[in-house]
């Protein structure tokens, strides 16, 4: 009997250790599962993270060299105010009889005779009012085109617009010549020059005329 009962018990603990090795391995299936399914997901997420720090470091770059041309930008801009303020101070003349001197002064020089200037100021703009000049000047071909050289050299900033040769006569020839100067607005102003015919509000020119 005794032995009977020794080789029941051993079977029952045959049986319990074989359930215990099933159910230990279910669990270990399990939390193999579990970690296979945790892994997975922290691959997902750490590529999700991955595309989204790439994306944000593109939009920084992209940011940054939209915003590299700022830097700067008010050291430029200064710079570009004060060269414009250097240009206005040496070739803007401070008022118009400036400007009739100095063509006077060019007629001189290059021997020509100028038979009349006709001076005119258009619309004023913001920082400048342009000074139209009609002449006409006698000479020969040399003086009148030393005449033209020194125009085009003179620290007064002068634009020729248009020159017309209308005939000669023993050497001399007479020239239609149109060009421009500048003055500021307020001196402009202050000038009583005459609006340019196509100002509808002053259309009579002012004439300077020096004939013989």
């Amino acid at each position: 009997m005794r032995n009977m009962t020794l080789f029941f018990g051993r079977k029952q603990i045959r049986s319990l250790i074989i359930v215990q090795s099933a159910v230990l391995s279910a669990l270990a299936l399990v939390v193999v599962a579990q970690l296979t399914r945790i892994g997975i997901d922290w691959a997902a997420a750490h590529g999700s993270m991955a595309k989204a720090t790439a994306s944000e470091l593109a939009e920084l770059n992209s940011l940054t060299l939209t915003t590299v041309p700022l830097f700067g930008l008010s050291k430029r801009t200064a710079d570009t105010r004060q060269q414009i303020e250097s240009f206005y101070s040496r070739r803007i003349p401070a008022n118009y009889s400036t400007i009739a001197a100095r063509i006077d002064e060019i007629g001189v020089q290059s021997g020509v005779r100028l038979l009349h200037v006709t001076y005119t100021q258009h619309a004023g703009g913001e920082q400048l009012t342009e000074i139209s000049i009609d002449s006409g000047i006698s000479g020969d071909y040399p003086k009148i085109l030393r005449f033209v050289n020194l125009l085009e050299r003179d620290p007064i900033f002068f634009v020729i617009r248009a020159m017309t040769l209308n005939g000669q006569q023993g050497g001399i020839v007479d020239l239609q010549l149109q060009f421009s100067a500048w003055l500021r607005p307020a001196q402009a102003a202050a000038s009583g020059l005459p609006f340019a015919a196509n100002n509808e509000s002053m259309p009579n020119l002012q004439d300077d005329t020096r004939k013989e």
